[in-house]
């Protein structure tokens, strides 16, 4: 456990009995510079944190030069200004600081996590970090190593194999079609060069979301925005055009020396900002998410005992909307488990859905939903995010009164309308009996 986390737990420790989410009072805050964050202030710690987003992640790698964004956004802790990798992760430690980075298909992440009495040193090495990054051979090559390692290890695990046929059915030649990590040869061939160039497609002020949590007034934290991101250049890399969703029916088998099969199936999905939305979030919820009560759970699961798990989720990305699932099965029982999959989506298309189960699927997610601010850093996050998709300021007070909203006419005309049985693709990793690629 670092200093940062021994220090925060003995904080929290006496005010762990306050629900989180009453005390999410959310705040726009705008810099003297004009830069715009999103800030719930909680003085009951001496503790911030601080969570950046730059929109377009790993789908703006340079053509050939798949996976700089990720390895770029590994290199950030190695090192920056006059600091080595060694001298920058002490330099974090003697001041009880965190930072973490992250690249996936839509952003770049930067999450920060500083004590009050340490924030000015803090917040000075972040921007260190994010305009003086090093980027040194040894450090890129040794990171670069890391990277290959899991790739390799990917390809041996069918959960990334049928994944990556899936995208590649999915979505074509889109960035979306492959793994933001890139494959064996695009990292090994990318230069430090390539380093640079993705970091300048990435970092500007034309895609930045901010939010703060925790002890810091709005006019300090207009002052931090400032001194932290005042530089940061006006545009970035261009940002692809969306993606030509072209998911067909069928089944897509990827041959793969294991006991278990992992399938992920899918269909077109639906955006994020569609009216339906929180209908489909409903419905999802009933036919496969995330409990023990779903029909899919109950179908393939606990009556047919295929698999231990399989799920259903939204996945309403920046560039493309699709509505997948995933089930590992033995080879054996794999295909049944693809056909009462399909028999359920059909199943709830053409029949819908009881009031029982709408009611259900209600209290679930309304009562999960508090759950998730359980934390400065967790809070932080989930406020970037909301950011990213465009929502109101007043989303964490009314998203339940939404869920609530839904009625059951909603669901089953959604359902009708949406759910396509005959066009779900199943991409299977495995050796799955009595299945062949039908494309």
């Amino acid at each position: 456990m670092t200093l940062l986390k021994i220090i925060v737990a003995s904080l929290v420790a006496c005010v762990l009995a306050l629900p989180a989410w009453a005390g999410v009072k959310i705040e726009e805050v705008t810099s003297p510079g004009g830069i715009t964050a999103w800030l719930v202030e909680d003085h009951a710690i001496p503790f911030s944190a601080l969570e950046l987003r730059f929109r377009g992640g790993t789908s703006l790698d340079a053509p050939g030069k798949r996976g700089a964004v990720h390895l770029m956004a590994g290199l950030l802790e190695e090192g920056s200004g006059d600091l080595r990798a060694q001298d920058y992760a002490r330099a974090l430690e003697t001041l009880a600081a965190e930072f973490s980075y992250d690249a996936d298909k839509d952003s770049v992440s930067v999450s920060a996590r500083f004590l009050t009495e340490n924030r000015e040193d803090a917040v000075a090495l972040l921007r260190q970090t994010l305009f003086e990054p090093r980027f040194d051979q040894d450090a890129l090559d040794r990171v670069r190593a890391q990277v290959l390692a899991g790739l390799r290890s990917d390809a041996k695990n069918p959960n990334t194999i049928a994944g990556e046929a899936f995208s590649r059915m999915a979505y074509g030649d889109h960035p979306y079609a492959s793994d933001g990590k890139g494959t064996l040869e695009s990292v090994s061939a990318l230069s430090r060069q390539d380093i640079f160039d993705a970091y300048e497609a990435v970092f500007a002020r034309d895609r930045l979301y901010v939010s703060a949590v925790g002890d810091i007034t709005a006019e300090e934290l207009g002052v931090l925005l400032d001194e932290l991101l005042g530089a940061l250049p006006a545009e970035g890399g261009p940002i692809p055009g969306p993606a030509e969703v072209s998911i067909t029916g069928g089944i897509t088998v990827v041959d793969f020396d294991t006991p278990q099969s992992v399938a992920l199936f899918g269909q077109k999905g639906i955006k994020r900002e569609d009216p339906d939305f929180f209908t489909a979030y409903v419905m999802n919820q009933i036919l496969g998410g995330g409990s023990f009560e779903t029909r899919l759970m109950t179908e393939v699961r606990e009556k047919r005992g295929l698999t231990y798990g399989v799920y259903s989720y939204l996945v309403p990305r920046d560039l493309a909307a699709v509505y997948m699932g995933s089930v590992a099965s033995a080879n054996s029982k794999m295909a049944e488990a693809v056909e009462v999959i399909r028999n359920e989506w059909r199943r709830m298309a053409e029949k819908g859905v009881t009031e029982k189960e709408l009611r259900d699927a209600q209290t679930y997610l309304t009562g999960a939903y508090p759950l998730r601010f359980d934390g400065n850093g967790r809070i932080a996050a989930i406020l970037a995010g909301m950011q990213m998709d465009h929502l109101p300021i007043s989303y964490v007070e009314t998203r339940n009164d939404r869920i609530n909203a839904v009625t059951l006419e909603d669901v089953n005309r959604f359902a009708a309308e949406f759910l396509d049985p005959d066009g779900l693709h199943f991409a299977i990793a495995g050796r799955p009996e009595g299945l062949d690629s039908t494309n």
